[in-house]
């Protein structure tokens, strides 16, 4: 029985000499490399795990930019969405305001939209992630002390024509002071009080000189 086992054994080594060398070779280097590095001592991979972990959490924990815009946005047009997007460039999240319209009567004249309309209007474009409904025309500091601590707002946003109230005093004043201000290019050419102009002159000529419209016939 002894000799059939050994015979067995022979065999196999016999066919398979490549497995057997490598298992042989393995087992020599596994033996001389524990005899060599005996008391010297490496890093192991869960000590060098935590230290990358430090930069993943730097990653991650990257704050997000939160930058305010305010404005009338009556009768919105291309200027108004020039202004939204420029103005979401500058930060990673982009909160709108939307003046209400006590305010506007105070400082510009009524509005041609009422509220719900303007905020439908803000809300639908894309580059808008928040909006605040009924906010001032001019930024006090009982509202931007609400924008940064409330909204967690890091910079109010203004366009480069000047917004001056009644008084002549700067709308965006405090904000300029606190050095929270960034600016951005008006888009020439368009205002929505020019186009409110317009219709107010176009109401006056049809008062003074009305024009009879005949409705078109219908085509069946």
């Amino acid at each position: 029985m002894d000799f059939e086992s050994n015979s067995w054994i022979g065999e196999r080594l016999f066919y398979y000499p490549r497995l057997f060398g490598g298992v042989m070779l393995t087992a020599a280097l596994l033996g001389v490399s524990t005899s060599y590095l005996t008391g010297i001592s490496a890093p192991t991979l869960p000590h060098i795990l935590p230290n990358l972990s430090i930069f993943r959490k730097k990653k991650r924990g990257k704050k997000r930019i939160r930058v305010y815009v305010d404005g009338c946005f009556d009768l919105m047009h291309y200027g108004h969405a020039n202004a939204i997007r420029q103005a979401k460039e500058l930060g990673d999240e982009l909160i709108v305001g939307v003046v209400s319209d006590e305010e506007i009567v105070a400082n510009k004249g009524p509005p041609v939209l009422c509220m719900e309309e303007r905020l439908a209007l803000v809300s639908g474009l894309k580059w808008v992630d928040e909006v605040i409904a009924n906010a001032p025309y001019a930024i006090t500091e009982d509202f931007m002390n609400r924008l940064f601590t409330e909204h967690k707002i890091d910079y109010i946003i203004h366009g480069d024509d000047p917004c001056l109230l009644p008084d002549g005093t700067d709308a965006y004043a405090l904000a300029k002071k606190a050095g929270r201000y960034k600016q951005i290019k008006r888009t020439e050419g368009v205002s929505s009080t020019d186009i409110e102009g317009f219709f107010h002159l176009l109401e006056v000529f049809l008062k003074i000189a009305p024009i009879h419209l005949f409705p078109a016939k219908m085509i069946i």
